[in-house]
């Protein structure tokens, strides 16, 4: 039968069930027990005849005459239910005559052991709370369009327990950082997503229009500047939680619209101490997702337990590419050392100094970061935001953790704080923006002016929550662990 063909079918029992007074929606429910609790507690409510009531979808049916056994699924899991003709009488049709795959059933009964042995549910009374007017995927997993997955997530929720589980492993990742994050004395804070300037991270931003005001704003691509503001404010330890917008590529490692938790500490002891609370707070939130810090993947495990490995921005290079960035100063150098080597790196598109060597870490060193390392001190034209390393000035005080060749976390271990180093910073990204960087940042009058008041010393720290949770739950896509990634407008001739 066609879909087109069941959809009329299904149509017509909602309209059958209305004529004969039985509302298919109604707005009430009961539920006395999940269906892990029947299950678990099983022996007990047999013994005690309990009466008990669970809700859930139907996810198969065996009709045998004036019988019939019905697979029931909540959010905990499933239960067998039997109804039978003797017993409930002329709502036994209901059953018998308008029950499809799909449906929203509520079921009354006592339990009792099948002569199979299974948990089931013995049936007095039945009521639909919700007509399925559409099938559900029988091979959802197996469709080539994979695309209809993440499209249409519910039904790939529905017909793949994997997938399910891998979104409540997301949301304990989420908690236990909040957990971590609380315990240690921070607390939690909201700013703006609608932003006059975008800041806080060198991005192409999406833009949109406010009718009242009728002005322009972006969607933010951090919310660090205005975090650092409410530092100035005086609060000491936050964090903020939420969804960060870039107007760039899809792909396994982006998505337009993905999520972040970012968090300053003013009054930091050091870099040491820093690094080290970061490395506990990601281990202290797998084992509260997962309960281990080993985290397995097709030729192995990345291994969070152990102490991660450390190197400078200017090792990863001169180990994967053979390239002295200190000798490099020069976009004009930089490009014919590349040359030099034969290495199939091209800068098109890059703007200024700090964009090749981005370029060329990206295209040799990153990749072949697999286990968690910090790498420290990128130079500083890539990091506007960070202040100058005290061993190096031509290098910033940052630090980034790679896990598969992704880039985790993205932190200073000394913020900039200088109003006067940060205007000039500004500056050169304006210069980069007129010589047709999309990425480099914006000018921000309103941050420099709460700089002025003075920042105190302070740490801060980015961590993309789609990566960690895609590494926890062996993905190779982020889209896996999105629920609705971004993707193309379906075309008007397209089915649904």
């Amino acid at each position: 039968m066609q879909q087109s063909d069941e959809y009329s079918v299904r149509g017509k029992k909602r309209e059958d069930l209305f004529s004969l007074g039985i509302q298919p929606y109604p707005g009430d429910v009961f539920r006395s027990h999940t269906c892990r609790d029947a299950q678990e507690n099983f022996d007990s409510l047999e013994q005690t005849k309990a009466a008990l009531t669970i809700v859930g979808r139907v996810r198969s049916i065996r009709r045998h005459g004036g019988s019939c056994f019905i697979s029931i699924q909540d959010d905990t899991g499933p239960l067998q239910i039997f109804c039978k003709r003797d017993a409930l009488g002329g709502d036994y049709v209901l059953v018998s005559d308008y029950l499809d795959m799909g449906d929203i059933l509520e079921a009354t009964g006592t339990l009792m052991r099948t002569k199979t042995g299974e948990k089931t549910l013995i049936v007095d009374a039945v009521r639909m709370l919700a007509k399925a007017l559409r099938p559900l995927p029988e091979q959802w997993h197996g469709l080539s369009d994979i695309e209809q997955r993440y499209r249409h997530r519910e039904l790939d929720l529905l017909a793949n327990e994997e997938v399910k589980e891998r979104f409540i492993i997301r949301s304990r990742i989420v908690s236990g950082l909040r957990r971590f994050l609380d315990e240690s004395g921070f607390m939690e804070v909201e700013t703006p997503i609608l932003q006059s300037i975008p800041g806080g991270a060198n991005a192409r931003p999406f833009v949109t229009h406010h009718n009242a005001l009728d002005a322009d704003f972006y969607l933010r691509i951090a919310p660090e500047l205005y975090l650092k503001r409410l530092i100035i404010g005086g609060f000491e330890k936050i964090y903020e939680i939420g969804r960060l917008f870039r107007n760039e590529g899809i792909d396994h490692a982006h998505n337009p619209e993905f999520t972040s938790i970012e968090l300053y500490w003013a009054y930091a002891p050091n870099k040491e101490v820093f690094v080290g609370f970061l490395e506990n707070m990601v281990r202290s939130a797998l084992q509260y997702a997962l309960g281990t810090g080993t985290l397995k993947k097709s030729n192995g495990d990345y291994d969070f337990s152990k102490p991660w490995r450390r190197l400078t921005f200017r090792e990863a290079i001169m180990e994967h590419a053979a390239i002295d960035i200190d000798l490099h100063r020069t976009e004009d150098s930089l490009l014919a050392e590349v040359k030099k080597r034969g290495l199939d790196i091209s800068f098109d598109g890059c703007v200024g100094l700090g964009e090749q060597y981005d370029q060329l870490y990206k295209k040799t060193a990153r990749a072949s970061l697999d286990q968690p390392t910090w790498v420290f001190d990128y130079p500083l034209e890539l990091k506007p935001l960070a202040k100058a390393s005290p061993d190096d000035p031509s290098k910033s005080a940052s630090v980034q953790l790679l896990v598969g060749g992704s880039e985790v976390i993205n932190a200073y271990y000394h913020e900039l704080n200088d109003p006067v180093d940060q205007r000039d910073r500004f500056l050169e990204q304006e210069a980069l923006r007129s010589r047709g960087s999309a990425d480099a940042q914006f000018l921000d009058e309103e941050f420099l002016f709460a700089l002025e008041h003075a920042l105190p010393p302070t740490s801060g720290m980015g961590l993309g929550i789609d990566r960690l949770v895609a590494l926890c739950t062996g993905q190779s896509h982020v889209k896996e662990v999105i629920l609705f990634p971004t993707l193309r407008q379906r075309k008007e001739e397209e089915e649904i």
